[in-house]
């Protein structure tokens, strides 16, 4: 049996109209702010019926401009266009297959936040610290995985990302 939040975020990512109402169920500024500053590491699923809880206060990086600006630009366009990158995922690898065993042969460091959703995918960690990465990437000379750092990391930790490079 496919347990109910499979269910839920399959339907969320994959049928049209649905991720953009649950996002549309609160104004673009509020949802701008929540999705730039979580640290769930889990989808962004709005709870039906709930609140979208957002920080009283914005981190250093953030201003309220910055929410402005996003949110004017995505209340004028929606979020559609994000979705269907996602949806199209499918497409994307087939039309990359024939590059799907290439190797990146450049000297590499990865970085990523402990709480970035992309990071926290099933399988992902497996895939980069499991030797996986090091195989497709064999110049791969770090794998740095920067503690309380979530998807906009070179934003949310700038000093310590310059550090590193």
């Amino acid at each position: 049996m496919v347990p109910l939040a499979v269910t839920r975020l399959c339907e969320f990512w994959n049928k049209p109209g649905v991720a953009e109402a649950d996002f549309g169920s609160v104004d673009t500024a509020t949802m701008m702010k929540k999705f730039l500053t979580m640290k769930d590491p889990s989808p962004p699923i709005i709870p039906k019926g709930t609140l979208l809880a957002t920080p009283e206060i914005l981190p250093s990086w953030l201003t309220e401009e910055d929410i402005e600006y996003f949110a004017s630009k995505f209340s004028k366009t929606g979020f559609t266009g994000g979705f269907n990158y996602y949806r199209a995922l499918d497409l994307t690898w087939e039309l990359t297959g024939p590059w799907s065993r290439g190797e990146i042969k450049v000297p590499a460091k990865f970085i990523v936040g402990d709480l970035d959703l992309v990071y926290d995918f099933p399988g992902a960690k497996e895939y980069i610290h499991g030797g996986g990465f090091k195989k497709d990437v064999p110049l791969l000379e770090d794998v740095v995985v920067i503690e309380g750092a979530a998807h906009f990391i070179n934003q949310e930790k700038a000093d310590e990302i310059s550090s590193h490079l």
